[in-house]
């Protein structure tokens, strides 16, 4: 059966004013309209839904009875289509889930989780390694910010490039000082940064090019790991400088210049396009969007 539904609205009117000019002055309809409209809503359900008594108009048994429901019903759906109502942070009950390279999740995580302390209260955060495969995650709703460095091929997903970081040298304090030259930087010993476990990336290109191949002795998978493998090891790790600052000088190391021309390492944030008008969602980008250029 094919019905109306504008039929709910206007019958929530004759209930809730008792008769048809009355509902009619409500939803701004002429009152032939509102009684042509109640004579349909009576075939549909085979009750006479209201009926004079006297100069008044009394509602039946059934509409009384569905009377309570039908309200509920007609102002949810007017919930679900009005535009939505300002945010509410404080009162805010939601769980975000965000995937992080792991050198953003150290450089911006406890700033953001200060942030939803401070602001929202209610929220939780829940921060995932990043995969060591391509993933539909955000499509399915399972993760709803991934910080990267790389562009979604997917068109329902967008993203926006906060930045980009430059990658620099954490050197352990017991080699020398001073800018690396390329020999000194291909003779060191390597650790890389790999979720996959890659033993080459763009720096070996570049120093290919050059005629140079660093001595690279572990991958591990993530930045924190390797610069305590760095420290503890007197082996070099090549990191994005501004992301991973902090977490260089904690361990005692220092940044020097990369002695080889690399392109910069770009910051993707990307969400699936069905949170572009969630305001609660846009509140949390914009959160990562200023921590990112705080840096």
């Amino acid at each position: 059966m094919q019905m109306d539904l504008n039929l709910l609205t206007v019958l929530d009117a004759l209930l809730e004013e008792g008769s048809v000019t009355g509902a009619a002055d409500r939803l701004r309809l002429s009152a032939p309209a509102v009684s042509r409209s109640l004579g349909r809503i009576r075939r549909l359900t085979g009750d006479q839904i209201l009926v004079r008594t006297g100069r008044t108009m009394t509602a039946t048994p059934y509409a009384l009875a569905v009377r309570a429901d039908l309200h509920r019903l007609v102002q949810e759906a007017q919930g679900l289509l009005a535009p939505q109502r300002r945010l509410d942070l404080a009162t805010l009950d939601r769980t975000f889930t965000v995937q992080f390279h792991d050198a953003v999740t150290t450089a911006i995580g406890p700033g953001l989780l200060k942030a939803v302390r401070d602001h929202a209260p209610g929220v939780r955060l829940r921060f995932l390694a990043e995969s060591g495969t391509d993933t539909n995650d955000l499509r399915h709703g399972q993760v709803d910010i991934e910080v990267g460095a790389t562009e979604p091929a997917a068109p329902e997903i967008r993203s926006q490039t906060l930045g980009e970081d430059r990658l620099m040298v954490a050197v352990p304090e017991g080699l020398p000082g001073g800018r690396l030259s390329l020999a000194q930087y291909a003779a060191a010993g390597h650790v890389l940064v790999s979720r996959r476990g890659r033993l080459r990336d763009p720096v070996d290109e570049a120093l290919q090019e050059h005629g140079l191949r660093r001595r690279t002795v572990a991958a591990v998978p993530t930045t924190t790991a390797a610069l305590d493998f760095a420290r503890s090891n007197d082996v070099l790790v090549t990191v994005p400088a501004r992301m991973c600052a902090e977490a260089v000088a904690r361990q005692g190391l220092r940044l020097t210049d990369l002695p080889v021309t690399v392109a910069p390492v770009p910051l993707i944030a990307a969400w699936h396009q069905r949170y572009e008008g969630d305001h609660a969602h846009r509140w949390l980008r914009e959160q990562v969007k200023a921590l990112i250029a705080s840096r």
